[in-house]
This record gives C-alpha cells, sequence and structure tokens, in this order.
C-alpha cells in the first residue's frame, strides 16, 4: 500500500486545526484549572501579583476551612432538596404536558404550545419579578418551597418541548392497541409511554436538576434567612464581603460543591445525550 503524502497546504490545514483545537481546550479547561489550582494555594501566593501556574507549597488548609468556616454542609442540603425537588416535580408535569400536546389533538394545540415555550425568551430578571410578587402574596419567600416553585416555572418550557419531540416519535399504534385493550389515559402514559421514554425523562431531569443547582440570581434573591440558603449565596456571602475576599477558600468550598452534579452528570451523560438528539427532529 502507498503511503499517504501530505502536500503543504494540506499540512497546513491540520496544523491550523490542531492549533485552533488546543485553543479552544484552553479556553474551556484553564479556568477550571486555574480553580483547582487556586484551592490548594496557601494565602501568601494568592495575593501576589505574578501568580504561578502551579502552587509552591500546596496545602489542605482551604478544603478544612471551608467545611468548618461556612455552613456548608448544610448549603448542600438546601440545594438537594431544591433542585432534586425542581427535577422531579418538572419532569413529573412535563410529561403530562408533553403528553397532551403530542397525542391529543385540540383547537390551537401547536400554538398554545409554541406561546409557553417562548417564556425561555425572557430574560432571567424579568420572571423573576413576576415570581417574587406571585411568592410573596403566597408567603412562600424565605422558604425552600418557594424556590423550587421559581425553578419549576423557568425549566418546565423547556422540558415540555423536548418530551414533546421525544413522544412525537412514539408510534400511535402502541397508544391505540392499548386503549382497544382498555387501558385508561393514566395507565397508558406510566406503563406504555413513560417506560419507552427513559432517555428523555433523565435528560429533563438532568437539565432542570444543573440548572437549579448553579442557579445564584434566584436563590440569592428570594432567599434571605441563612439557613435556606443554597450553594451559591451561600458561599458568595460566606466567603466575600467588604472586609474579605478568601479565594483560596472560595475555590476549595466550589469544588466540595461542583462534586454532586459532576457525579450525577458523570452517570447520566449517556442518557442525557440520547434523550437530547433523540428529540431532535422535526415534529
Amino acid at each position: 500500500m502507498a503511503p499517504v503524502v501530505l502536500t503543504s497546504r494540506a499540512t497546513g490545514t491540520l496544523l491550523f486545526r490542531g492549533l485552533l483545537f488546543a485553543a479552544l481546550l484552553v479556553f474551556l479547561f484553564f479556568p477550571v484549572y486555574w480553580m483547582v489550582a487556586t484551592s490548594f494555594r496557601p494565602q501568601n501566593e494568592v495575593f501576589v501579583q505574578f501568580p504561578t501556574l502551579f502552587p509552591h507549597t500546596p496545602t489542605l488548609a482551604n478544603f478544612r476551612r471551608a467545611w468548618s468556616q461556612s455552613d456548608l454542609p448544610l448549603y448542600l442540603r438546601n440545594s438537594l432538596i431544591t433542585a432534586g425537588g425542581s427535577a422531579l416535580l418538572t419532569t413529573a408535569l412535563a410529561s403530562l404536558a408533553a403528553y397532551g400536546f403530542a397525542k391529543y389533538r385540540f383547537f390551537a394545540r401547536k400554538p398554545l404550545m409554541y406561546l409557553m415555550i417562548s417564556a425561555q425568551m425572557f430574560p432571567f430578571a424579568v420572571i423573576l419579578i413576576s415570581i417574587y410578587s406571585l411568592l410573596q402574596v403566597l408567603d412562600l419567600l424565605n422558604t425552600l418551597t418557594g424556590l423550587t416553585i421559581a425553578y419549576i416555572v423557568f425549566a418546565l418550557p423547556a422540558a415540555i418541548y423536548i418530551l414533546f419531540s421525544f413522544f412525537m416519535r412514539l408510534p400511535d399504534e402502541l397508544i391505540e392497541a392499548a386503549r382497544i385493550d382498555g387501558a385508561g389515559d393514566i395507565r397508558i402514559l406510566t406503563r406504555i409511554v413513560l417506560p419507552l421514554s427513559w432517555p428523555a425523562l433523565i435528560a429533563v431531569g438532568i437539565y432542570s436538576f444543573m440548572w437549579a443547582w448553579n442557579d445564584l440570581l434566584y436563590s440569592l434573591t428570594l432567599i434571605t434567612r441563612d439557613d435556606s440558603r443554597t450553594i451559591g449565596p451561600g458561599l458568595l456571602l460566606a466567603f466575600f464581603g467588604e472586609m474579605q475576599q478568601d479565594w483560596a477558600g472560595a475555590m476549595a468550598a466550589s469544588i466540595l460543591a461542583a462534586l454532586p452534579a459532576v457525579v450525577v452528570f458523570g452517570i447520566l451523560q449517556s442518557y442525557f445525550v440520547q434523550g437530547l438528539t433523540a428529540g431532535a427532529v422535526k415534529s
């Protein structure tokens, strides 16, 4: 077999693509590396004029301080409650709505669905104004329940569209056969549609969980009691203030706070990709 000879133009193209890919990797992963490196630096290596790429004297004191100085276990618990509750409730509500839009025919079905999805076009702060007023009337400010509802409001439109696209691909013959056998709508949904839709359900659950876990704006605005704070505002107020800037402790706490989300996504990432790609079809 004759060897492949690359022309100068082909070599230049490969070199350009390699450099572009390397630049993209640096752009994406260097902030993560810097966070990890800062978390192991002692305080005297953080506030220097010319910081080094690697800490000279690595230390675990920042992680011990992050765990003891702040109420990190409490913040993690609150985040798990709100993010987990939001993921479960969003998936359940989106399943019912998407099934109705996909498998029932009624007046203004698609315009109504597109109207619901259009809520995603509004900035977070605009939606937050309405949510704040609503929770104030319902006396749900400064509660984990109110924060969970706020997360559902934002995540639900995208979740409905993802599941709608997936449900549209399910054969109507399966549903008709179940109806002939005497199965009701709830039984068809729980016994036939949902078991066939695990990839899409997991994708919606991960999307809702990750958005709620990484949120700062909503949790900082709707929660002002320290015992109800979640990860974002809890760490922000614990390590940064008018008289303190503990970057090393904040980076260590951020790593500890990111671990649950990283573990969840790492375990379910294949289902997440499969659910999104399965719904990426024209309905």
